[in-house]
């Protein structure tokens, strides 16, 4: 299965989503190809937020190689499941579908409905990376026993 996890800059929460996803993974043994974008193309080429790294560094879970991407409409046909972390991403996600494409897209806290939080806070914003990633934790979680 090939999943792609998106926020708005691709520094914070979906390359996070993107590492706690692929060791969840392979200590699952699962084959998943995975990748993370952002609807926005401020931060292209960059590695995740310095913050972030750490927070999910201090978790085992290794950002420094990821780099920023745009989302992009040829996303659609490279995967089969496009995660998105709250509404607005889902609605940036969705003007960009190509009018033959029926991949779907989900909100990455639909996976974990015990939290009772439906969107992933950006902590760009907030600065609460832990809860960020504790919801993330727990999203990949639930995405994981759905696909294994």
């Amino acid at each position: 299965m090939r999943i792609l996890f998106v926020c708005l800059g691709n520094i914070c929460r979906s390359p996070a989503a993107e590492g706690v996803f692929r060791q969840l993974a392979a200590e699952a043994g699962a084959d998943v190809a995975l990748d993370s974008a952002g609807t926005a193309g401020w931060h292209v080429g960059k590695p995740p937020y310095g913050p972030m790294i750490a927070a999910a560094g201090e978790r085992g879970v290794d950002l420094s190689n990821l780099r920023a991407r745009q989302f992009r409409a040829d996303d659609f046909s490279r995967f089969d499941l496009i995660i998105g972390m709250d509404r607005a991403n889902m609605s940036d996600i969705e003007m960009l579908r190509p009018a033959d494409s029926k991949t779907p897209v989900r909100l990455f806290l639909d996976h974990a409905p015990e939290t009772g939080v439906a969107e992933v806070p950006d902590p760009y914003y907030t600065r609460d990376f832990d809860e960020a990633l504790d919801l993330i934790e727990a999203a990949a979680r639930g995405l994981l026993a759905q696909i294994v």
